[in-house]
């Protein structure tokens, strides 16, 4: 009777590890999920059936890490670590994406903020060196000015102090004329 339960349970056992090898090579065909999940479920069994089988698992394990796909498809093969590479890519890439664009965002942002300063009048403006070379003509031209204001001032006090003497050598005339 022993011989007939373990002759049961041996048939039992390899209909189900044919079960699971047959769900494995149709998914790797089809180009399917390959996790203990699915080829569990593909094949009618318990996940623990998989891990108690390790030959089985890892059969699983490698044609996963096989191409997918049919064989003798156009194009590129593409493995588990090749999709790993591409992930890996497509990060960095992020990554420097997000970098570059936070950079121009502070580039951005100065440049309106410099431009709201300048609009608003309270920064210094643009055409600075114009300016100070206006200043300095201008200094230029108000020295100038007061030079000739001085030697007007000169001529005024000469010609009053001409003026004082006439008048006085006038005075004296008139006075001698009256005595």
């Amino acid at each position: 009777m022993t011989t007939a339960l373990n002759d049961g349970r041996c048939t039992s056992t390899k209909r189900r590890r044919d079960r699971v090898e047959a769900a494995i090579a149709t998914a790797a065909q089809d180009g399917t999920a390959l996790t203990a999940s699915a080829i569990a479920r593909a094949a009618r069994v318990d996940r623990s059936f998989l891990y108690r089988h390790r030959d089985l698992l890892e059969r699983l394990h490698s044609a996963a890490r096989e191409p997918a796909g049919p064989t003798g498809a156009s194009g590129p093969m593409v493995t588990r670590a090749s999709l790993q590479a591409d992930l890996a890519n497509a990060h960095a890439r992020n990554t420097r994406l997000a970098s570059r664009i936070q950079q121009l965002e502070k580039r951005l942002s100065e440049a309106l903020g410099e431009q709201v300063w300048r609009e608003s009048g309270l920064g210094a403006p643009a055409d600075v060196e114009e300016l100070q070379q206006t200043v300095n003509r201008l200094e230029q031209q108000a020295v100038g000015l007061r030079a000739s204001l001085e030697e007007r001032d000169a001529e005024l006090a000469a010609a009053r102090e001409a003026n004082r003497q006439l008048t006085r050598a006038l005075n004296a005339q008139v006075k001698g004329s009256n005595q």
